[in-house]
């Protein structure tokens, strides 16, 4: 993938942070029910202008849900949505400043991609150089420009999905609602057009809501991720802490690989403590800023690539554990080793291939030293 540093000001974009800055969204106590089932729970959440959202969970987790209602095709049981600090709970659809993109795209097969970006503006009775001005401005965003006068059906996927993209944006809504707009292309173009859109929406300044279950799509493309699970959001917070310092194990388990090994803690000191999880094993070092009782159950969360594998015992590193590799997986880019620990455990370790595999240092049943540092890791009590 081609490397797309961020700018300074989308590094330094953290309005969140600010206890006087005024969300653009606010859901206050939203719950909403159909009959007997409860599709979001007595929900809370900010967004903030210029924000790139995402909501990510399983399917039934009530993200769509939650943007039906952002969009008006949904009204909420119990609760309020203010949006520029207006309630618009009693606003129809047509009249709140918000579009949105569907993952079908749902373009007009008989009009050209000019008159498609142009549709909503004619509605709108704008003037014959307002609506072209603009849809000029559109496709120059977003690089349609030598195929204004082509059907959908004679352009790409790609091309399609950003034809559908410059009509949702035509009309300047506030708030662009993005509903899995990038589930229908392959993988490579995927991750191409992500970043398309992380450069759109900073150049329009248009907040973003996008709606996935994919966790590398949320964590590329968004200023914060809201980890969603039957109805309620289990965290809020900018893509490297909900992977790093995840809350709990649901979010530790959900965004990415990691190895969860429970055991019980025991204080050693200020912000430290050990981890005993298996029989024979000496316990895991870890360090947590929570309180935690001694002998608490505890979870303790790990990510693959923090753990390094070698074949002599390490002396550099706070935790070491002696097993063997049962199976490996090769990625191109990484090479994943499951390693069963004398006790049972059984540890995924992840290593960079920084030069080509064409003789592996470890292969199936070499015995192995595993070893992470004490900061490695999170505990987790719930």
């Amino acid at each position: 993938m081609a490397d797309h540093p961020r700018t300074s000001s989308q590094t330094e974009f953290a309005p969140w942070t600010d206890p006087q800055a005024k969300p653009l969204i606010e859901f206050r106590g939203v719950t909403k029910r159909f009959g007997d089932f409860t599709a979001i729970d007595d929900l809370t959440l900010d967004i903030f202008e210029r924000e790139f959202f995402a909501l990510l969970g399983p399917s039934g987790c009530g993200k769509t849900t939650l943007m039906r209602m952002l969009a008006g095709f949904e009204n909420p049981t119990e609760g309020e949505i203010r949006l520029s600090g207006q309630s618009i709970v009693e606003v129809p659809p047509n009249l709140r400043p918000v579009n949105m993109m569907f993952q079908s795209y749902a373009l007009f097969p008989h009009l050209s991609v000019w008159d498609n970006i142009a549709f909503g503006l004619k509605r709108d009775r704008k003037s014959r150089d307002e609506i072209a001005a603009r849809v000029e401005e559109m496709l120059r965003l977003t690089r349609l420009d030598q195929f204004a006068r082509r059907k959908p059906h004679q352009i790409s996927g790609g091309q399609r999905q950003r034809v559908a993209l410059a009509r949702s944006l035509a009309k300047a809504p506030k708030l662009l609602l993005l509903d899995e707009p990038l589930g229908a292309l392959d993988r490579k173009l995927r991750e191409d057009t992500q970043f398309e859109l992380m450069d759109i929406q900073e150049k329009t300044g248009t907040t973003f809501v996008i709606v996935t279950h994919d966790q590398e799509e949320a964590m590329t493309v968004a200023s914060r991720i809201a980890v969603m699970d039957h109805g309620k959001v289990k965290q809020v917070d900018t893509p490297a802490r909900v992977y790093e310092v995840p809350n709990s194990v649901y979010v530790a388990d959900f965004i990415g690989d990691v190895n969860l090994i429970e055991g019980r803690f025991t204080p050693t000191g200020p912000d430290r403590g050990e981890i005993t999880y298996g029989a024979g094993e000496p316990p895991i070092l870890a360090e947590t800023t929570e309180q935690i009782a001694e002998g608490q159950t505890v979870t303790y969360a790990i990510r693959p690539e923090k753990i390094r594998v070698s074949a002599e015992r390490p002396e550099d590193r706070s935790n070491v554990a002696f097993g063997k590799i049962i199976d490996i997986g090769y990625l191109g880019n990484v090479s994943t080793y499951h390693v069963e620990l004398a006790g049972g455990q059984m540890v995924k370790a992840a290593m960079t291939n920084a030069t080509r595999v064409e003789r592996r240092d470890f292969t199936w049943d070499d015995e192995v030293w595993l070893s992470w540092r004490a900061s490695a890791g999170v505990v987790l009590t719930q």
